[in-house]
């Protein structure tokens, strides 16, 4: 089993390090993590990671075993002696979970000293871009899939112990449980399942498949049509069994559909219960589900109340990563800064906040304005690459997204359910205007820079360009 300890890093880190350690410079840092493009070509990122990122922090240690292995690569003695006695022991600030986040502006900042922050840096990118990019994926899908129960069915097709995390940032994202039964149990979510096509093969007919598994699971009967003819001899021996069941006082929850053109079986199959009597089973659907298929579906009106969301939500398709980085901004009590020549990909100097605008009803107006951190909300933003674009603020509030949630290597804020995470999305969707949410070409969102930090930053270009 994957434990993750020092080692879970690139191997540059620790180079690096070490020379940090050996040359004396491992004074005071600042890191900013941000992220320069939306995934699925949406208008927001729904920021998710954080909580498995603190109680990763406040165990990160090297074991014996990396220890070891380490010295075995060459590391120096001195050094390894250094890293048995390495925690981290910094500074987190953060946008709060579940909070929308938009390209170029920061959602962490971490000030530490340089090695600590460092040797935090994969870690942080592997754990935070993961989990966000998945659980935008299931917002876009919960954003299309009305009042429908959105239930984890990837756990198969995910890249190795992704799916565990996958699980995680899906409700984060919308959706109301999962088949992982280990995520389910570790983050106290709503484990749900049917029964796969081997289960009705293994009988010698689809009929009394169907009689023996609602008989075992009286109260969690979802019955798979598809195997042999959906609506010839699935759909035929589920009513047969659903109304044995009720005759039992039971109740059959559902039938599923896995194949076949699904909004012509679910109306199909949707009739045949109804005039059968059961119109409080519901239609479950699965096979190769994403935001699309289920948008098209539900535009047809298929009478389709659960939608089981596999492989396209678990490994991110189309964009399968969040393109998310870690920069130094800060150290030696200097702010620091990459050159580049697109000027897209230079950094933002100094220690910052970002502040969100909202309006007198508390809407967001669609833009973000990153300060330096001790200085007060401006009055106007500029762009940060147009030099004759700049917006006035002066009647916007403005909110401070980058709060305390690590002092001193401890978390500070007190762990969050996943449901309240959830909640938390939802709310913030609904203070952002459909612009920037409609499903396709959204409107962009605007990130812009305060006068003061554009001056530092033009300063430091001077500088390096002298």
């Amino acid at each position: 089993m994957l434990t993750i300890t020092g080692n879970y890093t690139d191997l540059y880190q620790i180079s690096m390090a070490q020379v940090y350690f050996h040359e004396q410079h491992n004074q005071p840092a600042v890191f900013d993590y941000f992220f320069r493009k939306n995934p699925f070509q949406g208008g927001y990122t729904v920021f998710a990671g954080l909580s498995t990122l603190l109680d990763t922090l406040e165990q990160l240690h090297f074991s014996p075993a990396d220890l070891t292995y380490l010295k075995s690569q060459g590391f120096q003695a001195d050094f390894i002696d250094y890293l048995a006695d390495f925690r981290f022991k910094g500074t987190i600030h953060s946008c709060r979970e579940g909070d929308l986040v938009f390209p170029n502006a920061p959602v962490i900042t971490v000030k530490a000293n340089l090695i600590e922050a460092q040797l935090i840096e994969t870690v942080l990118l592997n754990t935070v871009n993961f989990q966000s990019l998945i659980a935008t994926k299931a917002a876009r899908i919960r954003s299309v899939a009305a009042a429908a129960t959105l239930l984890d069915f990837g756990l198969r097709r995910a890249q190795g112990p992704g799916g565990y995390y996958a699980s995680r940032a899906a409700m984060i994202g919308g959706f109301d449980g999962t088949s992982h039964v280990k995520a389910a149990q570790d983050f106290e979510l709503k484990a749900a399942g049917t029964m796969a096509h081997s289960f009705v093969q293994s009988y010698d007919d689809e009929l009394t498949a169907f009689r023996s598994f609602a008989k075992d699971q009286p109260h969690n009967t979802v019955l798979l049509v598809d195997s042999y003819n959906t609506l010839k001899s699935g759909v035929p021996n589920a009513i047969i069994v659903g109304q044995e069941m009720a005759q039992r006082g039971h109740h059959l929850k559902a039938i599923r559909l896995d194949s076949g053109d699904l909004a012509y079986l679910s109306k199909q199959s949707r009739q045949m219960l109804d005039a059968a009597g059961l119109t409080d089973v519901h239609i479950a659907a699965s096979n190769q589900l994403d935001e699309h298929v289920i948008k098209s579906l539900i535009e047809q009106q298929a009478p389709i109340d659960i939608f089981g969301v596999g492989t396209s939500l678990v490994i991110g398709r189309p964009d399968g990563a969040l393109d998310g980085v870690y920069k130094l901004a800060y150290f030696k009590d200097k702010p620091r800064f990459k050159l580049s020549e697109n000027i897209k990909k230079m950094t933002l100097p100094g220690h910052k906040q970002v502040h969100r605008l909202s309006n007198s009803h508390g809407q967001f107006v669609g833009a973000d304005v990153i300060t330096l951190a001790d200085e007060p909300a401006p009055t106007s933003m500029l762009h940060p690459y147009e030099p004759f674009k700049s917006m006035d603020l002066s009647s916007l509030t403005a909110t401070a997204m980058l709060n305390p949630v690590m002092l001193n290597g401890q978390r500070c804020t007190a762990k969050v359910k996943l449901s309240e995470i959830a909640q938390h999305v939802q709310s913030q969707m609904a203070l952002l205007a459909i612009d920037y949410r409609r499903f396709d070409n959204p409107h962009q969102y605007k990130v812009g820079i305060s006068p003061a930090l554009k001056q530092q930053r033009d300063q430091l270009i001077t500088q390096l360009r002298s």
